[in-house]
This record gives structure tokens, C-alpha cells and sequence, in this order.
């Protein structure tokens, strides 16, 4: 049994090995815009916060800092940027705070 086990384990070890995994962005619809994080980082100091870079139909802006206890997003300028009711950091922060 024990061998059968060993055996079965192995070959599941070497298929995942083979089959590529699948590399994409989260996307969403948000007001008739595709939105996609491509990139994504929760800080380890202030856990609200998240560093995303997000696409807004095939425009990629910059990593910001996503507020989801201020409810705010923080550009590289350091300009703040209060969320819209429906917007994407509310999506940020509704999605991966659960």
C-alpha cells in the first residue's frame, strides 16, 4: 500500500512538472473598463495597504499604494486619491480582504 502511494505521489510530482502553469492578470469589468492587477503586494508593516500596479483597458499605471483603511490611494507623486464608490481600489480592497 505504502508503495502504491510512493508510486501515485511521484507521478503527480513529475505532471505538475510538465504542465505549465498559467500566468495572468486578475481582471474585472468596472464601469465598462477592463480592469487587471498585474502586479500585487500587501505590506508587511501596515497590513491595509496594498502595492498594486492595475491595467485600465491596456494602460498599465505605475505600483500605488492602496489605502483600504483610509480608503485612499497614494500615487508615486504622493498625490492622494480618495476611492470612487465603485472603483478599483474598492475592488483592491473588498477582494483580498476577505
Amino acid at each position: 500500500m505504502l508503495k502504491k502511494i510512493i508510486i501515485l505521489g511521484l507521478i503527480v510530482t513529475n505532471w505538475l512538472m510538465i504542465v505549465p502553469t498559467a500566468k495572468g492578470d486578475f481582471c474585472r469589468q468596472i464601469n465598462g473598463e477592463q480592469i487587471c492587477i498585474t502586479k500585487i503586494k500587501r505590506s508587511a508593516k501596515n497590513y491595509w495597504e496594498y502595492r498594486a500596479a492595475v491595467k485600465i483597458n491596456k494602460e498599465t499605471r505605475p505600483i500605488e499604494i492602496y489605502n483600504c483603511r483610509q480608503r485612499h490611494r497614494i500615487t508615486q507623486e504622493g498625490n492622494i486619491i480618495p476611492f470612487k464608490s465603485d472603483g478599483i481600489g474598492k475592488w483592491i480592497c473588498g477582494t483580498l480582504n476577505k
